[in-house]
């Protein structure tokens, strides 16, 4: 068996795959070993933070079981949402910043959960707190991180401090943080070798929402109307998704990074909760939801208490 394992969940985006590698560091540094792992292909924002900051990617895995007794979690909770036989090894600590769902242990573990906008934020503090140097590339891949889950401080989860660490950050990794930032959002808007398959499972993550099955799936794009020449395809994809995986319901938000709107595309039995959450109305699959940017705060939240009315 290996050391620990260090791993964020799967369809890994940038905080997910940045901050791994950030805490493997963290926990090398302080003289526990630990190597950062991911359960999934990199997107290509994730691909280009690395490349700046000159950072070999994690290895990939599909299970951690046969590789290692104990495991960190980080930007993530969810047992649907992390390795698929997570339960067969011991999670020693979880750091996160999303709702706490599904999860318990048989005993006491370190768990840093903050209402933050990213994980990275919470790894940061945990350095200063742990007298720990944070050299150039690490910093930069933890500005990289906050830079996607803000969405550049655009996203109503960015909270002060993503605001005040991400400028410190910037300081040390030596970038123009605007500049870089636009630089590193504009490469994840790439999906030209993608089919609609691969688009839709890009950043994908499943909830259960008041019993509901719940799969949500966002991309970021400058321009909307790309990716909406192929809705009838994704539409497909959709509805194939919702009878294989037996969703309730399975949403596609396409995130205008520019105008902070997302048009939604959603297929299943419960696409009406969508309807009572904004109060709006679909037409042939499709709604724009204006100001809504997040997953996370502006979407499962909503979605939530609309099956909790709905019942």
């Amino acid at each position: 068996m290996s050391n620990v394992l260090v791993l964020g969940h799967k369809n890994p985006d940038t905080d997910s795959i940045c901050s791994s590698i950030a805490y493997a560091t963290l926990k090398d540094k302080l003289g526990e070993q630990a190597e950062p792992v991911r359960l999934g292909e990199l997107n290509e924002e994730s691909k280009y933070a690395l490349k700046y900051f000159q950072t070999k990617a994690p290895r990939m895995i599909s299970g951690v079981s046969e590789e290692t007794e104990r495991v960190i979690l980080v930007d993530h909770n969810e047992k649907q949402q992390s390795a698929i036989d997570i339960d067969k090894v011991k999670v020693i600590e979880v750091i996160d910043h999303h709702r706490i769902a599904n999860f318990e242990t048989s005993e006491p573990i370190y768990y840093r959960a903050e209402p933050v906008g990213c994980t990275a934020t919470i790894i940061y503090k945990l350095f200063l707190e742990n007298n720990v140097t944070v050299e150039k590339n690490v910093a930069g891949l933890m500005l990289s991180a906050i830079i996607s889950d803000t969405l550049l401080f655009k996203s109503p989860t960015t909270t002060n401090q993503d605001i005040e660490i991400g400028k410190e950050l910037a300081k040390i990794a030596k970038v123009e943080l605007e500049d870089y930032g636009l630089s590193m959002l504009e490469a994840g808007t790439n999906y030209s070798d993608k089919s609609m398959e691969e688009l839709v499972e890009l950043d994908s993550k499943d909830f259960n929402l008041s019993g509901k099955r719940v799969k949500v799936s966002q991309i970021n794009v400058v321009n909307p109307a790309e990716i909406l020449r192929n809705q009838e395809e994704i539409k497909q994809v959709l509805k194939k998704n919702t009878e294989k995986q037996s969703l309730n319901l399975s949403i596609l938000m396409i995130t205008d990074i520019l105008n902070s709107n997302s048009i939604i595309l959603a297929f299943g039995e419960d696409y009406k909760a969508i309807e009572y959450a904004f109060n709006v109305t679909f037409e042939q699959n499709l709604v724009l939801l204006e100001g809504v940017v997040s997953r996370k705060k502006q979407m499962v939240p909503q979605l939530t208490k609309a099956f909790e009315a709905l019942q």
